[in-house]
């Protein structure tokens, strides 16, 4: 009889399904500890839903950074790293990892590629879907390097469909099934197709970035066509060191993995991505100044 295959979910560090929600035994991949900085934080998200889960938690597996993590050093379900330490989740998982933590019911990821490649590699008894998967997760996790046709293709398509389940775990399935043509790859394809047409969105929205003080700024006006949010973001990154995108009461700040800038210490967010972090509108004066002044010490 075949292997019943684990239900999956998918979330982010601030949007967490209820834990009665999944089933059985879980394990939790790419998923960042809330940050302090902002909302609720911590202790009512992220150690909320730990508390909920329990004895049924069976691993958390995650690479972003958090002031919070040597506090659960001692429990051996959570192998917590940083994002110097690993650049994307699915090089932690092995088979060894895999084989020692049992049968999980549920993996709960994130949405992005390293998640729902780390879910892949975790349903696939911690092996790659296929030949330098690790390498295509760390290669978009990071922007460093070239991914694959493969990975670009994939990463094209959650960017604009990030909250369509249904396209998740068709890209789940089809890396987990063999890569074969059929339903999934059509999906992710025509998924792919929708980002083409926002990349140009955004490319026209680049010409509006202001840049002063090694910051690539741009404020997105009303009736703005549809964009890419992270293209955008690149976009600005080859203006300045940072760019910064202001969008209606949210503010995206992104630098290159390589860059030594580090976001969630220098805002005091608490936890998340050094290099890439959103913040309210309301603290876009502070952030700016103290991305100014980092950049001016030259660090």
């Amino acid at each position: 009889m075949a292997a019943i295959e684990p239900e999956l979910a998918f979330a982010s560090p601030r949007k967490l399904p209820r834990a009665s929600s999944l089933r059985g035994r879980v394990v939790v991949l790419d998923i960042a500890f809330a940050a302090d900085g902002l909302g609720k934080g911590f202790r009512k998200v992220t150690g909320k839903f730990i508390e909920q889960l329990g004895d049924r938690l069976v691993r958390w597996v995650d690479h972003h950074d958090h002031e919070r993590h040597a506090e659960f050093a001692s429990d051996p379900r959570f192998v917590l790293h940083t994002k110097a330490e690993h650049g994307a989740c699915p090089e932690i998982i092995t088979p060894e990892m895999v084989r020692e933590s049992g049968p999980v019911d549920t993996i709960l990821a994130h949405f992005d590629l390293d998640g729902l490649y780390a879910a892949a590699k975790w349903a696939l008894g911690g092996v790659e879907p296929y030949p330098g998967a690790d390498d295509d997760a760390r290669a978009v996790d990071t922007r460093i390097g070239e991914p694959s046709a493969r990975a670009l293709l994939i990463d094209k398509a959650l960017r604009v469909h990030y909250a369509d389940p249904v396209l998740k775990v068709r890209i789940v399935r089809w890396l987990t099934r063999g890569l074969k043509p059929g339903l999934e790859l059509d999906s992710i394809k025509e998924a792919a197709a929708d980002f083409d047409r926002q990349a140009e969105g955004a490319r026209a929205l680049a010409e509006r970035f202001e840049v002063a003080g090694g910051i690539a700024f741009v404020d997105i006006p009303p009736g703005a066509p549809p964009f890419d949010k992270t293209e955008l973001l690149l976009l600005g990154q080859r203006r300045a060191t940072v760019a910064v995108v202001a969008d209606g009461v949210n503010v995206s700040i992104a630098a290159s993995f390589d860059s030594g800038l580090n976001f969630v210490q220098l805002l005091e967010l608490g936890g998340g991505m050094p290099t890439r972090v959103s913040v309210p509108r309301k603290r876009l004066a502070l952030a700016l100044a103290r991305i100014r002044e980092r950049l001016a010490r030259g660090e």
